[in-house]
């Protein structure tokens, strides 16, 4: 944890100061807008990211890709602390049998930029299962233009039975 910030500003740890510029970036670049408003200042921007009351996720460009950020909404819905969330392998926040549903909606996020009519189930770390809904999936490239991993933001969900 970085000892400037104690757990009152969970935005600023867990590496999060440096990749939500690249999220933010990343979606205003790819979709034309801003997830945010963006206010100059790093840490007001990632603490309105990180208070928003939609979902914000992203993971990283591992061969099989590990959350790499979860807002307090996304860490809410998943049934998750932060640390656990960002030791969970992505393909994880899906059941079994949605998996490859996933697979293809990321080659496509891959392949094109970005995707703004994504649905599909999840699943939460007790077995909650939800439906997203116009969900919007995004490539995330740092400054140099390397490709850094996926982001996804939606605020349509629906609770369904176990």
């Amino acid at each position: 944890m970085n000892q400037q910030y104690p757990d009152a500003a969970p935005w600023m740890n867990h590496g999060w100061p440096e990749l939500l510029p690249i999220l933010l970036d990343s979606f205003q670049h790819r979709l034309g807008q801003q997830l945010v408003p963006r206010s100059g200042d790093p840490a007001l921007d990632a603490r309105r990211v990180y208070e928003a009351p939609f979902v914000v996720v992203s993971h990283n460009n591992a061969a099989d890709p590990i959350l790499t950020f979860g807002n307090q909404t996304a860490l809410q819905l998943w049934e998750m602390d932060a640390e656990s969330f960002l030791q969970t392998p992505s393909r994880l926040t899906a059941e079994p049998m949605h998996r490859d549903e996933r697979a293809q909606l990321l080659e496509r996020t891959t392949r094109d930029g970005y995707v703004d009519d994504y649905r599909g189930i999840r699943i939460s770390a007790s077995g909650r299962r939800f439906q997203i809904e116009q969900a919007i999936v995004w490539n995330l490239h740092d400054q140099a233009g390397k490709y850094v991993g996926q982001a996804a933001t939606f605020n349509h969900w629906t609770f369904l039975g176990k």
